[in-house]
């Protein structure tokens, strides 16, 4: 491959820099009564355009709370709901410790599907956001991935060509719409893979 010029650097959140679990949201809800975390499960896999509504910023906090919690036949409160939905991520040490190197030579910038609960109350605090120059977050921009709307957002910030942007997912089909929208694009399968992709680029 022949290295081009890149100046910014784009990662994907969610199982890139962090990990998540929401089998720990079930067993929670399991715990507060039998079957409850089945049953929000099974609802939410049926109602999958709620979630994807709440992470595209179409429907207010506390509307989603509120739909949440009569699922669950509100056995729980409002408070604990936020705490077992939020409480599922786990930084990727590996990944993140590339972060401080790469910010000396490029923008970063953060672009996730996430929603403003799980910003708030899952991963806000943790440490290594501090390297980004940027959060792209599709409830704040109105888009998701792999709408091309949402990697223009982060255009919009950087002021850089499409090409001078590279993005770090780990979803193919995002991968892809990244690349739709003329950037460069790396499927992320584990960190010895991206550190030679990045190293292939001439990035490291």
């Amino acid at each position: 491959m022949q290295p081009q010029k890149y100046s910014v650097i784009v990662f994907d959140l969610g199982n890139v820099l962090i990990s998540f679990d929401y089998n720990m949201i079930i067993e929670r809800f399991n715990a507060v009564s039998p079957g409850l975390g089945d049953k929000f499960l099974e609802n939410y896999k049926a109602n999958y355009f709620i979630h994807r509504k709440f992470e595209r910023g179409e429907i207010p906090e506390e509307d989603f709370i509120k739909r949440m919690l009569e699922v669950l036949e509100y056995k729980i409160d409002r408070e604990k709901f936020i705490n077992d939905y939020s409480k599922i991520f786990k930084i990727n040490d590996d990944v993140a410790s590339l972060l401080p190197e790469l910010k000396k030579k490029y923008l970063l910038v953060l672009l996730s599907n996430t929603d403003a609960l799980h910003r708030e109350y899952g991963w806000k605090d943790f440490p290594f956001l501090k390297y980004f120059d940027k959060f792209i977050l599709s409830y704040e921009v109105n888009a998701v991935k792999p709408e091309e709307k949402i990697y223009r957002a982060a255009e919009s910030f950087t002021k850089k060509p499409s090409y001078e942007h590279i993005f770090i997912d780990d979803i193919a089909e995002y991968v892809q719409g990244a690349k739709n929208a003329g950037w460069d694009a790396v499927q992320f399968t584990g960190y010895e893979k991206l550190v030679s992709d990045l190293r292939e680029r001439e990035i490291f």
